[in-house]
């Protein structure tokens, strides 16, 4: 069977931190991650530098490769960056989006509902993810889409939890659909305020957490 290639390793070895197969501080062993992934060790190099570009890997001399811990001011500071970005998207999106595209939109606003009715914490979640994929695809702005993609990617495991918080589902739900229903009116600045605060309000129960959030 051929060997992996290093962007297919990258992306296995994203998905499964992403995932929680590793958890953060996990040791990423090139020889195991060469037998797991079918891939030489250059590939699997490779793969580790990408992936502590993108913060979720930290690398260190003599010491090999961790699954990156992320502090909760980080988790902040991400959260800001996200904010002034997707504030952004939003706004473009309710200008670009088709008719097909908003009413995409309606629907997820209506699974994402149902999920919580059903206390589906996790469908919510990943519905969450959904929405925000969309709207950066929606908004045909690739640089702040690409940037966006990555800052999720590094606090994903403190988007999940908060999705487990007890109150916050039903909270962000109506954050989400104001986001969801300027777009589809066309509303540029209307979605860009929701968004923002959506976001600014991820950062106010961030800064309420009385411990660090494990994995």
């Amino acid at each position: 069977m051929p060997r992996r290639s290093h962007d297919e390793v990258t992306a296995l070895l994203r998905q499964d931190i992403l995932e929680g197969t590793y958890a953060p501080g996990d040791r990423l062993v090139e020889l195991n991650l060469a037998e797991r992934y079918r891939a030489g060790r250059a590939a699997i190099r490779s793969a580790l530098v990408e992936l502590a570009t993108e913060g979720l890997v930290d690398r260190e001399v003599n010491r090999g490769a961790t699954v990156r811990k992320l502090r909760v001011e980080e988790a902040i500071q991400i959260t800001e960056a996200r904010s002034a970005l997707e504030s952004l998207i939003a706004a473009a999106a309710a200008t670009t989006a088709t008719d097909d595209e908003r009413d995409e939109l309606g629907m997820l606003e209506l699974q994402m509902r149902d999920a919580v009715k059903r206390e589906a914490w996790v469908d919510y979640s990943d519905l969450n993810a959904v929405l925000h994929r969309r709207i950066r695809e929606i908004s045909r702005h690739e640089v702040a889409g690409d940037l966006v993609a990555m800052l999720r990617n590094r606090s994903a495991r403190h988007q999940y939890r908060l999705a487990l918080m007890p109150g916050r589902p039903h909270e962000s739900l109506e954050q989400h659909a104001a986001i969801i229903r300027a777009i589809v009116r066309g509303d540029a600045a209307g979605a860009s305020a929701a968004m923002t605060s959506h976001l600014l309000s991820v950062i106010d129960v961030l800064r309420h957490w009385d411990t660090e959030p494990s994995a």
